[in-house]
């Protein structure tokens, strides 16, 4: 039996600002899908990182299924009441379209989707991001499947060392690349290189059986205008023929540098926190969360905090420091993000607009 693995997340709201959503607001999106979801979902878990609420889902419907994406798309909108109700900041923002479609790709919130041929003992990571784009989760994939300094196993995992197929997204055009490891590794790196266009959106064996889905939709190529980052979330099946839990979690370490932050117009460090952290008010830290998940016939165990542990304070450390770092040059580029980037902010474009007419 194929078991689904849907991970759909949004930001419907926050206390005072982009901080968290309120407890009332998560509880009533997890009574929704408990009532709902029944008869559908095998198990599910809600939670947050930052002001984005993750619904992680287990179902036998496969993916983009229009019952499962509905289920969201309406737990989402019930708990935008709750978050108006409340007067939360942002209610509602990541929902995009007024009704909806048949899939909400496209229509505000993050997915990532696996269907798997179970294995006896399935393991896999949800990272949930906040504050920062899809393509923050690049350099962190390429050290797990193509760097051997931060994953030995592409050394002595035969499967790994057979290389992997990044199914990478252009995603000002939608188009799709297949680029195989190892013989298009110039290629893929060439692409992961400007995060802000090229974006991972899965990672599959050489037997086309998938590793990773990562969400990938823009928001501002959706609205038209900047309507708050992206806050993408990804899916990692690991152990076994797959990368170690720890291989792939420590692919988050010694920050690096991503696109996000305070009005989404910064370049800042990636800070792994803990599940069910809120957004900091220093700058607004890009930020990302590990849930592991253990599941058997569906039934999910966990999640346990991947990044909880205590050596994970080093790396918070860091990249506060590397966070100070950046915001002190101010407005300066590479501190602020390129113009292609900032020209979705009302704000930034009318400043460039008087700025021009200034030129003779």
């Amino acid at each position: 039996m194929k078991i689904t693995v849907s991970a759909i997340k949004a930001d419907i709201g926050g206390i005072g600002g982009h901080t968290r959503p309120s407890d009332k607001l998560v509880q009533t999106v997890k009574d929704f899908v408990l009532k709902n979801g029944k008869g559908m979902l095998i198990d599910s878990y809600i939670g947050y990182t930052g002001d984005d609420i993750h619904i992680v889902m287990t179902h036998t419907l496969g993916i983009d299924n229009k019952e499962i994406h509905k289920l969201a798309w309406d737990a989402f909108t019930e708990g935008t009441k709750i978050a108006k109700e409340q007067g939360l900041y942002g209610a509602g923002q990541d929902l995009l379209k007024d009704s909806f479609s048949g899939n909400v790709k496209g229509m505000g919130p993050g997915v990532a989707e696996i269907e798997m041929e179970e294995r006896p003992s399935e393991v896999f990571c949800v990272f949930a991001a906040d504050k920062t784009e899809p393509g923050a989760y690049n350099f962190p994939l390429w050290r797990m499947f193509v760097d051997a300094r931060s994953n030995t196993g592409l050394i002595i995992n035969e499967e790994l060392a057979e290389g992997v197929i990044f199914r990478i997204m252009d995603v000002m055009s939608g188009k799709i690349a297949d680029l195989k490891l190892w013989n298009d590794k110039p290629e893929l790196e060439a692409a992961l290189m400007y995060p802000g266009r090229y974006v991972v959106h899965s990672v599959l064996t050489h037997q086309h059986e998938q590793i990773v889905s990562s969400s990938t939709d823009r928001l501002h190529n959706i609205a038209g205008t900047y309507v708050g980052k992206d806050d993408p979330i990804a899916i990692v099946r690991t152990q076994k023929n797959f990368p170690a839990t720890e291989e792939a979690g420590s692919a988050f370490n010694d920050p690096h540098i991503v696109a996000g932050n305070t009005r989404g117009s910064h370049h800042m460090p990636f800070m792994p926190v803990s599940l069910n952290s809120a957004a900091s008010l220093n700058y607004s830290i890009p930020m990302v969360s590990c849930l592991l998940f253990s599941m058997h016939n569906g039934k999910l165990t966990g999640p346990h905090d991947g990044f909880g542990t205590a050596d994970w304070e080093y790396q918070r450390r860091l990249a506060s420091e590397r966070a100070m770092m950046m915001r002190v040059q101010g407005f300066i580029h590479p501190a602020t993000l390129v113009p292609e980037e900032l020209e979705y902010n009302k704000g930034y474009e009318a400043r460039m607009a008087k700025l021009n007419e200034k030129f003779k």
